[in-house]
């Protein structure tokens, strides 16, 4: 069975070069081209194609809404992006969005043919110079610590957990509580208990011991935007 393949552009000649170029793979059909981002799900819905190959410059939406959009539909196609941008920003929305591929408008027939196939078996491919700029980015990542170890934090109750999770997350007493439909004087009761278990004296100690411990994770930084996306607000509330 050939790779079926939806192509996504806004100027006609390139989608029109693509198609072109495509159909003299044997493994790959192209059952269609459009510059329309709205037309392509409507597309993708009757035509089910295997792989749809797009630009971020469309008429009605963008490509990274495109690709969103079409990760929610019940069979989503695989995604490789074509585009001539491949700013950092780019990348980090391309890749959140959901794209298997990414290429530039400068790589070769041969690898975009790669990364149609690749798409196809569920695989991802990245330009080159887009692989080198990731893989030195999470180079320059410090390296994860192990969590402390705090025999403690087990004998915790479920309610104690969530209640320091909160916490730890910067939420004051009283956003604590309405969060839970609870009273103050029970969340301070709770966070008593907390710290009397985990032998801490205030609540800055409770929060610093929530993160070493790992009951609370600090979010993960994003490749993308220049600055990468910031961790969790460690105020004590």
């Amino acid at each position: 069975m050939p790779v079926r393949v939806l192509i996504c552009d806004h100027l006609p000649v390139i989608a029109a070069g693509l198609k072109t170029l495509l159909d003299t793979v044997p493994d790959i059909e192209v059952i269609g081209t459009t510059q329309n981002g709205m037309e392509a799900i409507v597309l993708v819905r009757t035509t089910r194609p295997d792989v749809v190959v797009t630009d971020l410059n469309l008429r009605t939406i963008s490509g990274v809404e495109l690709i969103r959009r079409l990760g929610k539909e019940d069979e989503p196609p695989n995604v490789v992006v074509f585009t001539a941008s491949d700013a950092d920003q780019t990348v980090s929305d391309v890749l959140h969005a959901g794209a298997s591929c990414l290429l530039g408008k400068d790589a070769s027939p041969q690898e975009l043919i790669a990364a149609i196939r690749a798409a196809a078996a569920g695989q991802t491919m990245l330009a080159p110079d887009i692989a080198r700029r990731l893989v030195t980015w999470f180079r320059a990542q410090p390296e994860p610590r192990p969590a402390a170890t705090c025999p403690e934090v087990t004998e915790l109750t479920p309610r104690e957990r969530e209640v320091t999770k909160m916490v730890a997350r910067g939420m004051s007493t009283e956003e604590v509580a309405r969060s839970l439909v609870i009273g103050e004087a029970t969340v301070r009761t709770h966070l008593y208990r907390v710290r009397t278990k985990l032998g801490v004296r205030d609540r800055a100690e409770l929060v610093s011991l929530a993160y070493r411990t790992g009951l609370i994770h600090s979010a993960g930084r994003h490749f993308g935007d220049g600055a990468l996306v910031s961790s969790e607000d460690l105020r004590a509330g």
